[in-house]
């Protein structure tokens, strides 16, 4: 039988009502006993690093569990993490990168409703949660969340209230779990070893243009930050022309080794810069990297990763088109 670990972090799964609303307040051994049957199926442990609400997320907290998981890699089969939902992309992403290529699996799971509520989707989840980890295909960092396996890096969250909050973009799912059977669609080859990176460099911000934004709020974001990932339009199309002022401040940044990627804010489908001029116009007169396929989760946790390993900017590109968990398709 595995031993699989729960490291409760947090989250609406864990949470009780107060004064001003949801708090979380469970405890890690707490939610295990709300799943009594997970204990016909592995062998189940707890610990607790942080409760928190998952808005409150930092890369710091990010560190504090990827340590937890090196720490306790060797005495366990797989890992289960209890996370809230509203930042659980961003930090499965963000593990995809410090813990790559992990053989055993990592598996983020949590609840639009506290677990002890009657109508619950916390049970369900943490239970399959832990069944995925115990089988045999499972391997590096996901979400379990309503039947779903989702690939780490990506897994975004669509829907604020309903059970089915989570969705895998343009990628398919790497497997279901439905009436505590797992079908697995695809299987992602197992490594050695991990490796472990445990530095974050956090400047870095995303910028999401709206018509007829001025350059000095993309100058601002430059000043406090080593990387900017903007946001642009349909494709990837950023604005030309004096009226922004945008090409000027670029080429500024760029001579001082400050980072700049362009992605796209339409969810699906991902950039394609040489489509149209107020695209490829930038690409032919910047060193900029484009995003293509990636998440803003995994565009932005991959910079933090990135640029804590270095500053030079042919390494920054070769490990920015590194496919990791299957964050790069296509």
């Amino acid at each position: 039988m595995k031993k699989i670990l729960l490291i409760a972090t947090g989250g609406t799964i864990a949470s009780q009502s107060g004064a001003k609303g949801l708090i979380p307040g469970v405890a890690a051994n707490n939610l295990l006993k709300c799943v009594p049957e997970i204990s016909q199926f592995c062998q189940a442990d707890a610990i607790q690093i942080y409760n928190i609400d998952s808005t409150n997320v930092t890369p710091e907290h990010w560190i504090t569990l990827a340590t937890a998981i090196r720490d306790h890699y060797e005495d366990y089969d797989g890992f289960v993490v209890c996370h809230g939902t509203d930042t659980m992309s961003y930090t499965a992403a963000m593990i995809s990168y410090m813990v790559q290529h992990s053989p055993k699996p990592i598996v983020f799971t949590g609840s639009q409703k506290p677990i002890d509520k009657e109508d619950t989707d916390g049970r369900i989840n943490l239970r399959d949660s832990f069944l995925y980890a115990a089988s045999a295909d499972a391997a590096d960092v996901v979400i379990v969340f309503q039947g779903k396996v989702i690939a780490g890096t990506r897994a975004k969250k669509i829907r604020t209230k309903s059970y089915n909050a989570f969705t895998s973009v343009d990628f398919p799912n790497l497997a279901a779990i439905r009436d505590g059977r797992i079908i697995q669609y695809i299987k992602t080859p197992k490594q050695a070893q991990p490796e472990f990176f445990l530095e974050l460099n956090p400047k870095v911000g995303l910028l999401t243009l709206t018509p007829g934004m001025k350059g000095e709020i993309l100058n601002t974001y430059f000043q406090y930050n080593d990387a900017v990932v903007l946001a642009g339009y349909g494709t990837g199309g950023i604005p030309e022309g004096n009226y922004y002022g945008f090409y000027e401040l670029i080429e500024g940044w760029e001579r001082k080794g400050k980072t700049l990627v362009v992605t796209t804010q339409v969810e699906q489908e991902g950039s394609d810069m040489d489509v149209y001029q107020v695209g490829r116009g930038w690409k032919d007169r910047f060193d900029l990297l484009e995003s293509y396929s990636m998440t803003y989760e995994s565009i932005i946790t991959k910079l933090m990763w990135i640029l804590a390993k270095t500053k030079d900017d042919a390494e920054i590109r070769a490990l920015f088109y590194k496919n990791v968990n299957y964050d790069l398709i296509g």
